[in-house]
């Protein structure tokens, strides 16, 4: 889920410099998250009896407020205009920064562990970024669209470290509420300040790539995070920067410059050291009441009941609230739902 979430964003920038030719980059954010906003809302409005997924409820508010600010409205405005001065291809080099930022503060601010592969692993990420940074963006006269580009990945790695707090609710239904406010506030900002709608084929391609750049790989990036964490989704999704910088090298027909090739053979180690880690050692699950997507496996033997409920059978992906009593026991595993505890 996690590498299908970078495919579908690292294609987003350079269609986003594309479509960035008249308009403001304001506009053309919020158009992006109408787009990822109102396509993932009719999705969840067609399957909103399925009980596979838990809805949210008012103790999520605070952590979604917090995303839908840092990653739906200020990241995106940062990103483009960052991409008004710098080359698509440097531009999603300089994307996996989020991991970076990403990692950093689920480590940091959320407890979660950091080996030193990972670190290491991530400080190669962070070294590429600052090599692109450096020498301009790969062609830019200055630093201001590379560091806009840096912006953006802070608010994004702060908006990833609050959604894995709710990523046990319908993703369909996060990414859905995400996007219409994130979309309805930019898109208001920019036609407050004088901004006139966009014809109506340049519209209909903006909230098409807002909904499968920004959209679809948000639905999938909250699944990852679910299940693996902050941290570790963060790293994997930084193969984006192959997908993004190839793209806008054949969509855009950029310079493909010895920086840009040093950075991401760099970048590229970073990512391999992080994704290929492994986590294994004897630890505890407290006992705990939560709700999220679950099938019966060794985290879930609770009982429902004399009567087995529809849509609720071992082997069958169903949303409820249950318990976890205290279980110690080995195993490889991430700082997924249930995999949250501390490190000595």
């Amino acid at each position: 889920m996690a590498l299908l979430a970078s495919v579908f964003f690292g294609v987003g920038a350079p269609l986003a410099k594309k479509l960035l030719g008249g308009v403001d980059p304001q506009l053309l954010a919020g158009l992006f998250y109408l787009g990822a906003g109102g396509g993932l809302g009719l999705w969840w409005a067609v399957r909103r009896g399925d009980r596979g997924e838990a809805p949210l409820s008012r103790w999520d508010a605070p952590w979604l407020a917090g995303a839908v600010v840092s990653g739906g409205v200020l990241g995106p405005v940062f990103l483009l205009l960052g991409l008004a001065r710098t080359p698509s291809s440097t531009t999603s080099l300089l994307l996996n920064l989020e991991g970076v930022f990403t990692v950093v503060l689920a480590w940091g601010m959320f407890a979660e562990n950091i080996g030193r592969r990972v670190a290491f692993g991530l400080a190669l990420i962070f070294g590429g970024g600052v090599l692109l940074s450096w020498q301009g963006g790969a062609g830019t006269g200055d630093l201001v669209g590379p560091l806009a580009v840096a912006a953006a990945c802070l608010c994004w790695g702060i908006d990833n470290n609050l959604t894995k707090k709710i990523s046990g609710g319908d993703p369909v239904q996060i990414g859905a509420i995400k996007g219409l406010v994130a979309g309805s506030v930019n898109t208001g900002m920019a036609l407050g300040m004088g901004n006139g709608w966009p014809a109506g084929g340049f519209l209909a391609g903006s909230l098409s790539v807002g909904f499968v750049s920004y959209g679809l790989s948000l639905a999938l990036f909250i699944i990852a995070l679910r299940e693996l964490g902050a941290a570790r989704t963060g790293a994997y999704f930084s193969v984006a920067l192959f997908i993004g910088a190839l793209t806008g090298l054949v969509l855009l027909g950029e310079p493909f410059t010895a920086a840009v090739v040093a950075a991401g053979a760099v970048m590229a180690v970073g990512v391999w050291l992080t994704v290929t880690e492994r986590h294994e050692h004897r630890h505890v699950h407290e006992a705990v009441e939560h709700v999220h997507r679950h099938f019966h496996d060794e985290h879930h033997g609770h009982w429902h009941g004399q009567r087995r409920k529809p849509g609720r059978g071992p082997g069958v992906f169903h949303a409820h609230r249950h318990v976890h009593k205290r279980r110690i026991h080995s195993g490889p595993h991430y700082p997924d739902f249930h995999h949250d505890h501390q490190h000595s």
